[in-house]
């Protein structure tokens, strides 16, 4: 018997349990400091109340014989798919029922959906990048390779056709830097990947967080796009699922190499591994996408971009270059005075209380910078700003 070894080829911490055990073993030598928690992109508003109302629905029908529900599809219930295939509708892109496949959340998706790749593809993923890409692929003992996400490109890179590559990891608006790519750039990606014979997987997590025109909401705005990807989707951000647990990926029909098909070979994965979403958060989900759940979704999203803004806007008082802030929940900004990430980390934890992210946490072209949320409470939002603004001002 042997272990998987690629295990030894990742990180032997997970970035964010790194963080915490840092921050835990502040909190306990001072048990009289605030800390101010601006790291972790968890959401703090509580689930909108159409959602709640929704919730008690569904558990009072699992209590009734009549009404009660087992074991459901595992691609999700269709009072669900279609409200998110109206969704799409809203941004101009038709989906077929079978093309949507509810699941606890984009993470697991992004991980399990690598099933269906030979593990000899060549993984092509930004850098500073989300760390879930790289080790899954890593794990599976894919060969990774980078794209250069720097100042320069506004972190943004664009495709190289003499870099060939099968999958490709793309984050818009992305996390960790908040750049978001416009919808003519996203075509340059379509493009290179449908000549190279190569998948996208389009990580749009954050698009509820876009404002500006151009940009695109999902990557089936784009012509072309249904024959070379797949698209990874979350309530998380959206409609603060964090805990709740719940996503969708879109697999087109059209995705096809080799003769065999994309979203068939995913159903037979779910359907093998896989035994669906609770059915009471599945009518949870589905109320977030009626008349009502948009309202107040809208309501608590504007909250977390007033809070990006105080940030922001921090940044500028200050004159610290940064990415994101609009259109994204994160603020990517450069470590003052030349600083490396985790000192940086360390200086703000141990002198105002408050945590970020370390940049080099996601990839080398991080370091130097470091990654500020916009998830927490106005409050504390606030308060974490005006403690930056007095500390870097000296």
């Amino acid at each position: 018997m042997h272990f998987n070894t690629h295990f030894n080829d990742i990180a032997q911490s997970y970035l964010f349990s790194t963080i915490a055990q840092k921050v835990a073993a502040y909190s306990a030598a001072n048990p009289d400091k605030t800390i101010l928690r601006l790291g972790i992109g968890d959401v703090t508003l509580p689930l909108a109340p159409a959602v709640i109302y929704a919730l008690h629905g569904a558990v009072d029908e699992m209590s009734k014989k009549e009404t009660f529900h087992g074991y459901g599809p595992e691609q999700g219930y269709d009072f669900l798919k279609e409200s998110i295939r109206g969704y799409y509708r809203t941004n101009g892109v038709e989906l077929e029922p079978d093309e949507i496949f509810i699941s606890d959340g984009a993470k697991s998706d992004l991980g399990n959906i690598l099933d269906i790749f030979a593990a000899d593809n060549k993984v092509l993923v930004p850098d500073p990048v989300y760390p879930v890409y790289v080790d899954t692929n890593v794990m599976a003992g894919r060969k990774v390779e980078y794209m250069n996400a720097t100042a320069q490109n506004g972190f943004l890179p664009m495709p190289d056709y003499s870099v060939d590559a099968d999958i490709i990891y793309l984050c818009s608006p992305n996390n960790p830097t908040g750049a978001a790519y416009s919808k003519a750039q996203l075509k340059e990606w379509v493009d290179y990947a449908n000549a190279k014979g190569a998948v996208i997987l389009y990580d749009a997590a954050y698009e509820c967080f876009i404002t500006e025109e151009g940009l695109a909401r999902s990557i089936f705005q784009i012509d072309g796009a249904k024959t070379c990807a797949i698209e990874f989707c979350s309530f998380s951000k959206t409609a603060g699922f964090t805990g709740t647990r719940c996503g969708y990926t879109v697999v087109p029909l059209a995705l096809k190499r080799d003769g065999m098909s994309a979203n068939k070979m995913w159903l037979r994965r779910q359907t093998t591994k896989f035994n669906g979403v609770p059915y009471i958060v599945q009518r949870g989900a589905a109320a977030v996408f009626t008349q009502e759940g948009q309202k107040q979704i809208k309501a608590n999203i504007a909250v977390y971009q007033s809070n990006a803004k105080i940030i922001a806007d921090c940044m500028d008082d200050l004159g610290i270059w940064y990415t994101g802030g609009k259109n994204s929940p994160y603020i990517w900004l450069k470590c003052p005075n030349g600083m490396d990430s985790w000192t940086f980390f360390d200086y703000l934890l141990e002198n105002i209380q408050v945590v970020g992210t370390p940049g080099a946490g996601f990839g080398a072209n991080g370091e130097g910078f470091f990654r500020l949320t916009a998830f927490g409470s106005p409050e504390v939002t606030k308060e974490a700003a005006d403690r930056i603004k007095k500390l870097l001002s000296k």
